[in-house]
């Protein structure tokens, strides 16, 4: 058997296809031509090897503008990290616009002329309880029936707490237990996502241009976004046909394959074109229209009141530390909790008398481990 063993393992050879260590890195554009008077933001990259240890290359070294089809130009200022923004540039709508770049002043590139596309407003955000979920919907409509093709996307942003509350510190210059100041609490704290996958709604099949109910994200019962409040910042595009079925495509070749009944890999097509090379690979699709957003806030009280949060962390009950532990005789509170590491969380009195401190660990006690105490500017309590 050992030997049979040794006969199947020994005859493996690693299988590396070219396409792991492909030399190539192709450029990779994000973002859209906004013609109203919120900022226009494109993120250059290009793509890295499978086979690599990163994730990304970012491309801080382009001049990048917006053209319009009549020669009128607006440039784009580098914001870092491969971001290229202009404020509100308030285009004329009925003339076609372009993305230009120009990478190390010797590689151009450049997106096909697109006419720009209305964008109507987002009517409401909404959201049902199924299955000890939060699913998000979103309910938008066009009365000139001209849109019919959309796309999304939303940050997100929470108000949650830690395990458990400590009033209390280890004050290091004394080696002694004191109050913390409110500058040291935290026991509250916010946190934010941002959307990574492809949401797209389109109402060509029906009569009218109406969008309702269309799911954006879900969120399990026990999630710590539900906790005490939680907002979503939803953003709405107008598509073409085009450019939706070019995100459709992309949603399909990295969300929707996992099985032979899946849909298939598919070659993207954008228009975007190295302009001296038409043939050379470029990831991206520009589109051309305002921006639409709207946020909503969801209550903890809003949702069911027997749904409880999981912790990201095993936190297991407080322990209890003493002056004179009754059972070793040790003082274990300076053990554990002064120069142990421990966090001090509540008094231990016996008539009136402290005798010791309960304490928990650091990602139990601190919420600044996954988020931070200021409130973001758009906060809004109930």
């Amino acid at each position: 058997m050992a030997l049979l063993t040794w006969l199947v393992w020994g005859c493996r050879k690693s299988y590396n296809p070219p396409i792991v260590n492909a030399p190539n890195h192709y450029l990779v554009v994000e973002g859209i031509i906004n013609t109203g008077n919120d900022s226009t933001i494109i993120k250059l990259s290009k793509t890295v090897n499978i086979s690599g240890n990163v994730n990304s290359m970012i491309i801080d070294n382009a001049v990048v503008s917006v053209e319009a089809e009549d020669g009128a130009s607006y440039n784009l200022q580098s914001a870092g990290n491969g971001n290229y923004i202009s404020t509100g540039l308030n285009l004329n709508t009925s003339k076609k616009y372009r993305l230009h770049i120009n990478i190390d002043n010797n590689t151009e590139y450049a997106s096909d002329y697109v006419a720009a596309k209305a964008n109507p407003a987002i009517d409401s955000i909404g959201f049902n309880i199924k299955n000890n979920k939060v699913d998000i919907y979103v309910n938008t409509h066009d009365a000139t029936n001209s849109t019919r093709y959309y796309r999304w996307s939303f940050d997100e942003t929470w108000r949650f707490h830690s395990k458990y509350l400590s009033t209390y510190i280890v004050d290091n210059s004394i080696h002694k237990i004191v109050f913390r100041t409110p500058a040291q609490l935290n026991y509250y704290c916010f946190a934010g996502d941002r959307s990574t996958s492809i949401v797209l709604g389109s109402s060509i099949k029906l009569s009218q241009d109406v969008i309702f109910q269309a799911p954006l994200t879900t969120i399990d019962a026990t999630s710590e976004k539900i906790e005490k409040r939680y907002t979503i910042l939803l953003k709405q595009y107008a598509l073409t046909k085009e450019a939706y079925q070019f995100w459709e495509n992309l949603k399909k070749n990295t969300e929707q394959l996992g099985s032979i009944f899946d849909a298939q890999p598919s070659q993207l097509t954008g228009n975007i074109h190295n302009l001296k090379d038409p043939k050379e690979p470029v990831i991206g699709y520009v589109s051309v229209t305002n921006i639409q957003a709207k946020r909503v806030f969801i209550d903890n009280l809003d949702l069911p009141w027997d749904w409880t949060a999981k912790y990201p962390y095993d936190c297991g009950p407080i322990d209890s530390n003493y002056f004179v532990d009754p059972h070793t005789m040790s003082n274990t509170v300076d053990n554990n909790i002064i120069f142990g590491g421990a966090i001090p969380v509540d008094p231990i009195l016996v008539n009136g008398n402290l005798i010791g401190y309960t304490s928990s660990t650091v990602p139990c006690v601190d919420c600044t481990i996954r988020g931070v105490v200021k409130a973001p500017s758009f906060w809004k309590e109930r």
